[in-house]
């Protein structure tokens, strides 16, 4: 496309030199001159032609003059217009007035043709700096609105409605996360297998933002969906796993906490694949590591069997399972939160039920880090164990 360019100028030989002098270059389609000969002539051919970037003004013409039209140009807020004053070296107050008044540039009557093409070149140059940057903030909105897309997207996959089965009293559960980016790689999840069971996930995907986040509304999906045939933790992860490693591209991973509750028994079958042990905190301020269960992430190696282990839960004890988002927020020194300060923060806060436990956490995490950068995401879910009572 050519470089279109408005003439507003009065002298009625000018039409003629500037078609004259740059001939070549109309001929060859680089560029395409426009001519009004003031002001609201001007005005109407820019409504006319959407795609004029350089204008060439006198400052002295009828019905309007140049210092006139750049203030109505300036109205317009038009990043991608630039205005070269046109007039005579005399004229020079006027000129500073106009360049004042936001002209790009100007040159002097009697007009050295060569001075006009040099100043068009360049301010065609400024141009096409000022039009790849609109381009980039145009790429950048339309990522930013993919990005809240995918966040809504995201936020809907994870269960966020409490509590879940208010119909059971057997059991609380509360769970939540907040990504360091606009989307995360960390889920939770939960889901009844019957009526004595309560299957509960807690995972952490390798890497941050869009791909992380791809990669965890598979791996939810996956789990979720072998989880709900009723099989052991270990044979559901075993299955994962494969499918997993089978699908996985840029060495993608995700570690993941399994477990299964027996809310009538109190019986706590779980599987560990690589992820943080969670804790158990008994009504008495007792804490208790979960024992690991030895498995690797998901996605990494192919044909690994992952183990359960069994854990006898009293009615009072409350699971906390989490992220490293937790233990290794950072302040503004790069001092981690660290699993000392979790396991002292549970002990002091063991009265609370889930929904508390969980929303005092992110205070206390938030707090430690007094203003700094999360550098990952963080997700906690919490389970209040009250048998049948």
């Amino acid at each position: 496309m050519p470089e279109k360019m408005l003439v507003v100028d009065d002298e009625p030989d000018l039409e003629s030199l500037i078609r004259q002098r740059f001939r070549k270059k109309i001929r060859e389609g680089e560029y395409d001159f426009v001519f009004a000969s003031n002001g609201l002539e001007a005005l109407a051919r820019l409504l006319e032609h959407k795609d004029i970037g350089v204008i060439l003004s006198d400052i002295n013409m009828p019905e309007m003059d140049g210092l006139t039209l750049l203030a109505k140009l300036n109205e317009l807020k038009n990043p991608a217009l630039r205005t070269v004053i046109v007039s005579a070296y005399g004229d020079m107050d006027n000129i500073r007035t106009a360049m004042n008044r936001g002209a790009y540039d100007f040159v002097t009557k009697p007009v050295d043709f060569t001075d006009l093409e040099t100043t068009i070149e360049k301010t065609i140059n400024e141009l096409e700096l000022i039009r790849n940057a609109v381009k980039e903030h145009d790429k950048l909105l339309a990522i930013q609105y993919d990005l809240d897309t995918a966040r809504s997207i995201q936020s809907a996959i994870l269960p966020k409605i409490f509590p879940p089965f208010p119909e059971r009293n057997e059991f609380e559960i509360f769970a939540s996360m907040e990504p360091a980016k606009e989307v995360g790689g960390d889920l939770y999840d939960f889901f009844l297998l019957d009526n004595d069971r309560l299957g509960f996930v807690i995972a952490d995907v390798s890497g941050k933002g869009v791909p992380a986040a791809i990669f965890m509304a598979v791996s939810r999906t996956l789990i979720r969906a072998t989880a709900l045939k009723g099989i052991s933790p270990e044979e559901c992860l075993t299955y994962v796993n494969s499918l997993l490693c089978q699908e996985s591209v840029s060495s993608m991973f995700v570690t993941v906490f399994y477990g299964i509750l027996n809310f009538k028994t109190g019986e706590l079958n779980y599987t560990n694949g690589g992820h943080n042990p969670p804790y158990i905190l008994s009504k008495d301020g007792e804490l208790l590591t979960v024992e690991l269960t030895d498995g690797i992430a998901l996605g990494v190696i192919e044909g690994v069997e992952y183990k359960n282990n069994v854990i006898q839960l009293k009615p009072g004890d409350t699971i906390f399972t989490f992220t490293d988002g937790v233990t290794e927020a950072m302040d503004v020194k790069y001092e981690l939160y660290s699993e000392e300060r979790l396991e002292a923060f549970l002990k002091e806060n063991h009265l609370l039920n889930a929904t508390e436990l969980v929303k005092e956490i992110f205070v206390g995490v938030h707090k430690h880090a007094k203003g700094a950068e999360q550098s990952d995401d963080i997700t906690v879910l919490s389970i209040n164990y009250h048998g049948n009572s």
